[in-house]
């Protein structure tokens, strides 16, 4: 029985998904400190001798994409982040989809286990 896909094309496409993933978050996180400069570079130094904590602008999904879809330069670098943080779990996807075609079921359950800890690492936190 011929293989669907071949181990050189999952490792193909595995590598160019990381490559153009990685280009992508830096070039966000690029682009949007640069916007952030222009915006904010001649701005006074913030007090820091009180804390104050951010809105969902910058620490919920929501916000950061409503964000970064208005052009707001904070929230393009925290998407740039979160394409960052996104990208190897793309990887891992990707593999769990080639071991599946490939019917492979020992690599089928080890994908599966590395999946859920990513996923409950990221999901399953504390919430305070």
């Amino acid at each position: 029985m011929k293989k669907l896909i071949s181990d050189t094309d999952v490792q193909q496409l595995v590598g160019q998904v990381l490559r153009y993933g990685v280009l992508t978050a830096c070039f966000l996180a690029i682009a949007g400190g640069v916007a952030y400069l222009l915006h904010h570079g001649g701005s006074d130094v913030p007090s820091y001798h009180e804390f104050k904590g951010e809105g969902a602008g910058y620490t919920t999904f929501e916000g950061i994409i409503k964000g970064a879809l208005a052009l707001h330069p904070t929230e393009i670098i925290q998407f740039g982040v979160l394409a960052l943080i996104a990208t190897p779990i793309l990887r891992v996807i990707l593999s769990l989809i080639a071991f599946i075609l490939e019917k492979d079921k020992m690599y089928i359950i080890i994908t599966l286990i590395v999946l859920s800890i990513i996923m409950t690492s990221i999901f399953g936190g504390l919430k305070v």
